[in-house]
Formats: C-alpha cells, structure tokens, sequence
C-alpha cells in the first residue's frame, strides 16, 4: 500500500477504503509476523489529515545513538587500556564499521594530537554524520577527522592507526572463518607497530533465542529483537524497532543479518591471523549485584550469564 497515494486521496472513500487497508496489512518478508519496516502512520477521518506521529517524527540514527552508544565510556576504555598496554597515549585512531562516526568525533575531542579515520560501506550514515557529528566540530577539529567510504576489508588510512575499533559486533557480518581471519589479518598490516585491535562481543545463553528484549527511555522504547537463528550454523537476524508514547512504532529501523560468533571463535580466528597478545575484558557488578558497574577487567574466566558483552584487545 503506497502512502503517497493515500496522501492525495481526496474523498472520504478513499479515506475509508486506506483505513481499512492499513488494519489489513502485513509483512510478506521475512521474519514472518513483522510490520512492514518504517513508521506506522496515523489515521485520518472526514478527509482531515492525521497529525504526523512520533515515529513518522524521529529521526532513526538519533535514537540509536541514545539507545546503544556511548561513545565516551568507550574511548575512556581504549584510550586508557592502550596506554597500559603500551606505555604511551595514542593518537591515531580507526573506527571500523563507523556509521555515523560518533565515536570518531569523540576520539578527535579528546586531545589535540589525536586523529581519527572512520570507515563505513554505507554512505547515507556517513553523510549524516557528516552534517551532525563532523559538522559541530570546531574547525581545528574538523581537519583531524575524516570519514572513509569504502570496505573495511581494504581499507588504508594516510597514517598508521594506533588503535582500530571494530565494535557493535558489526564484523560479525564476515559469517565464515577465512573471511573473518581476512578482515583481522588486514587490521594487523594497517596497525601502527605498537598498535592495537579493539573489539567487542556478546553472547549467554539468551543470545541463542528468538526473543525481544525491551529497554524502556524518557520519550521512546528501544527494543531488541532477535527474530530468527539457526543452530546449525549460528546464523542469525536481529533487528531494532523503536516505539513510542503516542502508540506509533518506527519497524526495523535496523536490520542486522550475521553470524552468532563464539568468544573462543573470535580469540582463535585472530590468533590465526597473527595477533598473538589477546585478552578479554569483563564487566563487573555494581554493589547490590544487579547491574554492570561499566568497569571492564582483564579475565580468563567469567560467569555463565544470560547475557554478557565484552571487550577484546588484540596485539600482534
């Protein structure tokens, strides 16, 4: 049902015959049971156009960022791990599957002799980022970012990264091992000759389910949803939906087709591709044992959780 139709209905007929279009439609795709991906619209009567709805408002890369980012934990994290690591502070940073370049910006706001590369295949994340998150640099700023279309599997920066992130389990997309162990073995050529590899992973005994996942905001729902997984090979699909106090629903506003990579997977695939200095990071608790406390320990063994996310540094 396109909506640029009903828009320029102009009887009540037409009016009537969309409203009841709309309570009739359903997703052919896959998973089945899904809406339609986008925002659902409200209706109209006596030919009045409905006010535009929360979900029609938002704009799906603002909302993602507030649900899943935080860009300056995490270059707390790297900045501080790598100069424990290596004795010095960084100053060249690349972002991997950047998006938007949020954590990028941040990494360039830190100190004046950073710089920071993002890389992404997809142009309309990295033209937003441009005009929200480059753009309200200051201009010093602005020159020590740039932001790369291209494929992180060929990527090459003007200058050698002290540190390469490759977070929010993007690279899990490269779903075989010789694919994986391609991207990491192009990562250690790129490091600087001190440099190091920062990943992140997730996984617990939830992660193999198909279910939803609800984390409640101010003004919005972030939800989770893992729609779909096969043992057999650990494939996956997961999506983000976001919904909202006026009942409207912004379906898919991320899709995410990839591998369920195991954390032992992941430390043997980089060892294999020449990164002999591996550890993990573990969350601890906050004092009543319910939540993260957000500070991540180096650990060779960790509870069974139903859910967990790690960091991973990774040195030739």
């Amino acid at each position: 049902m396109a909506e640029h139709e009903a828009e320029q209905a102009t009887n009540q007929a037409k009016d009537q015959a969309q409203d009841q279009a709309q309570d009739q439609a359903t997703d052919p795709g896959k998973p089945a049971g899904k809406k339609k991906s986008g925002a659902r619209r409200g209706r109209r009567r006596g030919g009045q156009k409905a006010a535009p709805s929360m979900a029609e408002q938002a704009d799906r890369h603002v909302l993602y960022e507030r649900s899943v980012q935080c860009p300056e934990s995490e270059i707390d994290f790297v900045d501080e791990t790598y100069k424990k690591l290596t004795g010095r502070r960084a100053r060249v940073l690349r972002e991997d599957f950047c998006g938007t370049g949020n954590t990028t910006c941040e990494w360039v706001r830190r100190r004046q002799t950073n710089r920071g590369y993002g890389v992404d295949i997809d142009p309309e994340p990295l033209a937003w980022g441009r005009a929200h998150h480059v753009a309200g640099l200051r201009p010093g700023q602005q020159k020590r970012v740039e932001l790369i279309e291209g494929d992180v599997r060929e990527a090459v920066t003007e200058r050698a990264p002290d540190i390469v992130l490759a977070m929010n389990f993007s690279y899990w997309i490269f779903d075989t091992r010789e694919m994986m162990r391609r991207y990491f073995e192009h990562i250690r050529a790129q490091l600087a000759e001190d440099g190091v590899f920062f990943l992140d992973c997730y996984g617990g005994y939830d992660a193999y389910r198909e279910i939803e996942e609800r984390t409640e905001h101010e003004d919005f729902t972030y939800v989770w949803d893992q729609a779909w997984f096969n043992p057999v090979t650990n494939a996956c699909r997961c999506a983000i939906h976001f919904e909202f106090p006026d009942g409207s629903r912004l379906d898919r506003a991320f899709t995410y087709s990839w591998r369920l990579w195991t954390l032992p997977e992941v430390r043997e695939i980089l060892g294999e591709a020449g990164f002999s200095d591996v550890v993990v990071y573990w969350q601890g608790w906050d004092a009543a044992g319910e939540e993260g406390d957000g500070v991540f320990v180096p650990t060779e063994e960790a509870d069974a959780d139903a859910g967990w996310i790690c960091y991973l540094s990774a040195r030739p």
